[in-house]
């Protein structure tokens, strides 16, 4: 393989490291303090704020996996984005003014208000997993084309990627996170357009063969409009995405805690659309990377080595596409902004975890008068401790098909009932703990039968499940509300029970 990664791309590449870890070490003195270190002091303008939330999203699962799916399928996952509009308007309608009137930087504080300690507890631990699978898959995703471009063993590069992103956290805390957030997402913006008009070049037809070929191999199909449950159609891709999508602007630390670093309500409101709705248009960038890979390696097809071609290689392609054709410079801009991506979501990731692993279970249970040293020892051993987790779990990615694919099921399983138990509270005012509760481990027993009886055999196998996997966060989301439904409707209520609920509210 005749790689282009020259001495200018090298120069690029470093630079960009160099600029990253400036603009920590810039906001190392705001970052602190506990509220510096999680809030950035309240005082952030919206646009800031939706760019980073643009970049929360455009991660290099983004960059990375979703021309993978595009090159080995169809547009099918792109349906995920055609959930945004309506997510982001119910976001922006009802999650985002509680939070703001809430004030508290933890997304879970209420939930123990509204049904005691066991609710924040249940969401906090499934909101800690739900970060360590998604450091894990942004980390892996990260050191592929590192491990193409230096000729080293992947696993090395994403241990070193871990240590280097991990202790970058450490440094500026969240208002380093959400400048760097900006940065990159102006430069996986620029990168990725660049690298299609750079694609289009190679096409000797140019955008009228692209187009044709695409069309001969049905590669821009949203997926099958069928009543299918089993498999990934149009309508299991777009529940699964707006109930993602409502999870993250309604329970995900990461998007709340941005809500709470606006300077007033009507910056974290533009915030929100701008992060929500620029997403849409991004990816179909991204989808069209992917579909573009795929025509410019059907009609130069040689030039795609045997390794690279099996469908469990996927991913790879756009690397190497990256560092065998792109010309000088190029090359370490579309790596520096995957790298960037890679970089300031992990630390997006690791500093909201450490904010819950502080706010909902140190100071909660352990030490609730923790002063400010305490509190930041606390906020640095979290941050150490995902990171090192995330790692594994990148490790353990290696052995994947799909990142894409592996990370949606384990966001399904891990993110649980959260959203469910969330609503639940929102929609009903008699719903007590013990419904809730009851609520939420008939969720949990759901998404447990759905997430492992597919691997069941022998005389169990009559009870696996024939759904999909990306349907396990949706019925366990709705199996929550209904169950809490309907044992308010059916049970009867313990009027002081209800009263004391009331009261706490």
């Amino acid at each position: 393989m005749q790689s282009h990664f020259t001495t200018l791309d090298g120069m690029v590449l470093a630079g960009y490291f160099v600029l990253t870890m400036a603009v920590g070490f810039a906001f190392w003195r705001r970052s602190r303090s506990v509220e510096g270190f999680t809030a950035a002091e309240r005082c952030l303008p919206g646009w800031l704020c939706g760019l980073s939330i643009l970049g929360t999203y455009v991660s290099s699962i983004s960059f990375l996996a979703l021309p993978g799916k595009a090159y080995a399928s169809n547009w099918n996952a792109f349906v995920f984005s055609l959930s945004l509009p309506l997510a982001t308007w119910i976001g922006v309608k009802y999650f985002l003014p509680f939070y703001r009137q809430h004030g508290d930087v933890s997304a879970y504080t209420h939930l123990e208000e509204r049904f005691g300690a066991w609710a924040r507890a249940y969401a906090g631990s499934c909101y800690l997993l739900t970060q360590l699978a998604r450091v894990g898959t942004v980390t892996y995703l990260m050191a592929l084309p590192m491990s193409v471009l230096l000729g080293w063993d992947i696993r090395w590069v994403i241990v070193l990627t871990g240590i280097t992103t991990t202790a970058y956290t450490f440094v500026g805390g969240i208002v380093a996170v959400i400048w760097t957030d900006a940065i990159q997402t102006v430069i996986l913006i620029f990168g990725a357009l660049l690298c299609v008009a750079m694609m289009l070049t190679g096409l000797p037809g140019g955008v009228a063969q692209l187009f044709h070929i695409a069309a001969e191999h049905h590669k821009f199909g949203l997926g099958s409009f069928g009543p299918s449950l089993a498999t990934p159609t149009f309508w299991v891709v777009l529940a699964y995405g707006l109930v993602i999508n409502l999870q993250n602007f309604g329970v995900d630390q990461n998007y709340v805690q941005r809500y709470i670093t606006a300077a007033n309500d009507r910056e974290a409101a533009k915030s929100l659309w701008i992060g929500g709705l620029l997403y849409i248009p991004l990816s179909a960038v991204f989808f069209l990377i992917g579909t573009t890979l795929f025509v410019y390696y059907t009609i130069h097809a040689n030039s795609l080595p045997p390794a690279y071609r099996g469908a469990d290689m996927a991913d790879s392609v756009f690397p190497y596409f990256i560092i065998s054709v792109l010309p000088p410079g190029v090359t370490g801009l579309l790596i520096a902004a995957i790298f960037a991506a890679a970089m300031s979501t992990i630390a997006s990731s690791l500093n909201s975890s450490a904010t819950v692993v502080l706010n909902d279970f140190y100071r909660r249970h352990l030490r609730p008068d923790a002063g400010q040293e305490r509190s930041m020892r606390v906020l640095y051993t979290a941050t150490l401790i995902w990171g090192v987790g995330g790692t594994l779990i990148a490790l353990a990615m290696t052995h994947v098909r799909s990142a894409l694919d592996a990370w949606w099921s384990l966001a399904g399983i891990f993110g649980g009932g959260m959203l469910g138990l969330f609503m639940l509270g929102r929609l009903s005012c008699r719903v007590t703990s013990g419904r809730a509760l009851a609520a939420t481990v008939g969720g949990i027993a759901l998404i447990f039968w759905m997430s492992l009886s597919p691997r069941w055999s022998g005389t169990l196998l009559a009870w696996r499940s024939p759904f999909h996997d990306f349907l396990i966060i949706v019925f366990g989301t709705a199996t929550i509300l209904l169950l809490g439904f309907l044992f308010t409707l059916f049970l009867p209520v313990n009027r002081r029970r209800l009263a004391d609920d009331e009261a706490k509210r």
